[in-house]
């Protein structure tokens, strides 16, 4: 199949994963409603000596302080839920970005003539979002179901778009531990959901392995793809190929092992009989 028809293929399926459902709408500002009310005249403390009835001036007093306090704590419950919404969106609008770098990554990759660290740089930003966004979202303690699910999804489509054009460049050398790879993504992504169907996902759920092996790759991908993929002999004599390669290698080692551990750890649900 022709790389572009690929790229298009993938840039829909994108597409129609990601819907506008974050629409968020900032309470409305409603100070400015109450500007001129007879309310909101403070009273001087003397008046209340010269009044023949000062219970009910002192009581006219305190209720006039309360209506403009309440004015204040609804601009400020309205700023708070701004910087809410503003900062409940930049988590998913990283994980957003890293799907757009998907396409573009492609477009790159058979650009001619190739710009190897245009692509690396792509790749290797498109990577750090995958962190960021996480932290940010654990700090300002803002979630939503769609970035839970997208963001994984976002991981594996631009880890197996970097994988599948860098084994059609260089061959063997890449596709086996590229395979590897996937197989094992494949495999635990369906041990999950068997998982969680029966309650108990938190079993399998990512572990320090899975993270190593995760930030390997993506380091292994970012050398690989500052190596000029257009002559394979040129390429083998570049400074990055082999320890790029290597380290991809160690990636694939990485990646059975952590398989071993969700493998393991689901096998009493995976061989009981209910």
């Amino acid at each position: 199949m022709n790389p572009y028809t690929i790229l298009t293929l993938t840039l829909t399926q994108i597409l129609i994963l990601t819907p506008s459902c974050h629409g968020f709408t900032s309470p409305n500002n409603n100070n400015n409603n109450n500007v001129g009310s007879p309310h909101k005249k403070l009273i001087p403390t003397s008046t209340f000596r010269d009044n023949q009835n000062p219970n009910a001036s002192a009581s006219s007093f305190k209720s006039s302080r309360g209506g403009g306090g309440g004015a204040e704590n609804t601009s400020e419950k309205g700023t708070h839920s701004s910087v809410l919404g503003w900062k409940q969106r930049i988590p998913n609008y990283l994980t957003y970005l890293r799907c757009v770098a998907i396409p573009w990554l492609g477009f790159l990759f058979y650009r001619e003539p190739y710009n190897p660290t245009m692509t690396s740089v792509t790749f290797a930003v498109a990577s750090a979002t995958d962190w960021l966004d996480g932290y940010l979202a654990r700090r300002w303690k803002v979630t939503s179901n769609f970035g839970a699910f997208l963001d994984p999804v976002a991981d594996k489509l631009m880890v197996s778009t970097a994988l599948i054009l860098l084994s059609g460049a260089y061959g063997g050398i890449v596709a086996i531990p590229a395979a590897v790879i996937l197989a094992r993504e494949i495999g635990v992504s369906a041990l999950r959901e068997w998982m969680a169907q029966r309650g108990a996902r938190d079993s399998v759920k990512v572990g320090f392995q899975g993270k190593v092996k995760t930030a390997l790759t993506m380091a292994s991908l970012t050398l690989m793809l500052l190596v000029p993929h257009g002559n394979l002999a040129i390429a083998q004599q570049h400074a990055l190929y082999r320890p790029s390669v290597v380290l991809m290698n160690l990636c694939a080692l990485i990646t059975l092992s952590s398989g071993s551990v969700y493998l393991r750890a689901a096998w009493p649900v995976l061989m009981s009989d209910e």
